[in-house]
């Protein structure tokens, strides 16, 4: 019996056909800018063949609180959003944060989630 040498493998094969990539497109460092409110960008990829791509929430997660990403018109897997950092502040860090649902065998679909590393942003003064 083969097959029980490999049984213990089993989740580890699954879970790395699933992964998620972010890729940052965000500056390591912006201008400080008098509102406030700092652009951010990710481009985010999925293996999960099972994934809604229509069900796919995208957050970017600062100081606690989430913020909504909108796509980036014209491109497949950009989105992008404004992170706030008050004005006191010489940076933030951030993450982002996708939900989706998946699609699963005799049930409804099912959520899931997907998030990145931490990243800072420095804000310099002019």
């Amino acid at each position: 019996m083969i097959w029980k040498k490999f049984l213990p493998l089993l989740p580890v094969l699954l879970l790395t056909g699933c992964a998620a990539t972010f890729t940052r497109l965000t500056p390591l460092q912006q201008p400080r800018n008098p509102n406030n409110l700092y652009p951010v960008e990710v481009i985010f990829n999925s293996s999960q063949q099972s994934l809604r791509r229509d069900s796919i929430q995208p957050y970017v997660l600062a100081e606690g609180q989430l913020y909504p990403l909108r796509p980036v018109a014209g491109v497949t897997n950009r989105w992008e959003g404004l992170v706030p950092v008050p004005a006191s502040a010489s940076g933030v860090s951030y993450r982002f944060k996708f939900e989706y649902l998946y699609n699963n065998w005799g049930t409804p679909p099912k959520p899931n989630s997907a998030s990145s590393l931490l990243y800072d942003l420095k804000i310099v003064d002019q």
